[in-house]
């Protein structure tokens, strides 16, 4: 097998839930060695969120795949002395605590840094390291609220929705992969040193949002909620079809959109030159969405995924999990993995990506227990035996 691209790269998480430790899993994917520092008890509370089999929750399998788990005592002084050690030997830090926590710890960046100037610290926090809301607790929720996602969500007139997953968190998590790997590059390419990364749960959001604030700048205007249409690109939305369902269909190319009309019969409709660009069609949308909606809803489903196939417009049917776990790309892609959990049981999982032609990521192993491998990492980092046992019974350990 090639080597992993990040094999040799040691990460050291402090972080707890989502946003952090997601960034740490993407290291982890493509070769990194992380080890997850959790406190003694329960662990990371993600241990215990959602569906449970065991007491252990089956989105810590897929979040925590291939980390090792040591428990030390951040409250404690020997604790904090601990990661001090650690980080002394690390590649990279993440932490996703309120900012203070670990200035009050004894690790701050100026500390850690003048440890090891190669270090680089990923910090992670829902309105960042600066400014007047910086130590306001910030959830994912939160953050897609200021970072102008969830007035979009929904329908005008109605109460704002969230989309089901804690996208503010996993899209931190993503940026903040992206920084580690740019300070990386710096610091062994270029004969940099280690930095900080600060990385806002709202700044992740409010950096996917498109043309909204060009739009708002330029012409005063404020984006509002529209369902399921995409403002601004025609046709481009989700239409009925016979027996509750909903297709997607994406004609706003200006080809698929002759293409689409006469599928469904509207030459009248692709012969329009006033039609002919996005600009035109934007201001006759609800006509050109009534006339698909009148000619999905007499059709089921796959018949107008067959005829959009053949039309080649692109379309496609609203997918949950169990279209997911059936769908053979999917699986022809590789794109979901199993791991066997230390419980027995096998967990499907997104599998890594991207995919690298040359250097593909890899889940190495399962999901550590908890603690597992606190004993092990100590006596790597140079502690004894008797120094272990001391730390354990001072409840500095687990």
């Amino acid at each position: 097998m090639p080597h992993q691209i990040l094999a040799g790269i040691r990460v050291l998480e402090l972080g707890q839930l989502i946003a952090g430790p997601f960034a740490a899993k993407t290291l982890a994917d493509f070769g990194a060695r992380v080890i997850k520092v959790e406190p003694p008890g329960q662990g990371d509370p993600l241990r215990k969120w959602r569906m449970l089999h065991e007491g252990t929750s089956v989105w810590w399998e897929a979040q925590s795949r291939s980390k090792e788990s040591i428990c030390i005592d951040l409250r404690q002084a020997d604790g904090q002395e601990l990661v001090r050690t650690l980080a002394a030997q690390a590649d990279v830090l993440i932490e996703n605590f309120r900012p203070g926590t670990m200035e009050k710890w004894g690790l701050s960046w100026e500390v850690l840094h003048a440890l090891n100037p190669r270090l680089i610290m990923l910090r992670v926090s829902g309105y960042g390291q600066t400014g007047p809301k910086r130590l306001e607790p910030g959830f994912a929720a939160i953050a897609e609220a200021m970072g102008g996602l969830r007035h979009l969500n929904g329908e005008a007139g109605r109460a704002p929705v969230r989309a089901g997953l804690s996208l503010g968190d996993t899209i931190a998590g993503l940026h903040g992969a992206i920084g580690v790997l740019l300070a990386l590059y710096e610091r062994d390419t270029r004969g940099g040193e280690g930095q900080v990364i600060d990385t806002a749960l709202y700044e992740s959001i409010f950096n996917l949002t498109e043309s909204l604030l060009p739009e708002y700048s330029v012409f005063g205007a404020v984006r509002e909620p529209a369902g399921a249409s995409l403002p601004g690109i025609a046709p481009s939305s989700a239409y009925p079809c016979r027996g509750g369902h909903y297709v997607l269909i994406a004609g706003n190319g200006d080809a698929i959109f002759q293409r689409l009309m006469r599928r469904i019969g509207r030459d009248d409709l692709a012969d329009d030159p006033r039609l002919a660009h996005n600009d035109g069609r934007v201001e006759q949308v609800h006509i050109l969405d009534e006339a698909i909606s009148a000619w999905t809803s007499v059709r089921d489903i796959d018949s107008v995924l067959d005829a959009m196939r053949e039309a080649d417009v692109p379309s496609g049917r609203i997918y949950n999990v169990r279209d997911i776990a059936e769908d053979p790309h999917f699986r022809a892609r590789g794109a979901i993995s199993s791991i066997r959990s230390a419980s027995g049981i096998e967990v499907e999982m997104p599998n890594v990506v991207p995919i690298l032609s040359e250097n593909p990521g890899a889940i190495r192993r399962r999901a550590p227990t908890l603690g597992e491998h606190t004993v092990a990492v100590l006596k790597e980092a140079g502690f004894d035996e008797s120094r272990i046992g001391m730390l354990s019974a001072k409840g500095v350990i687990e």
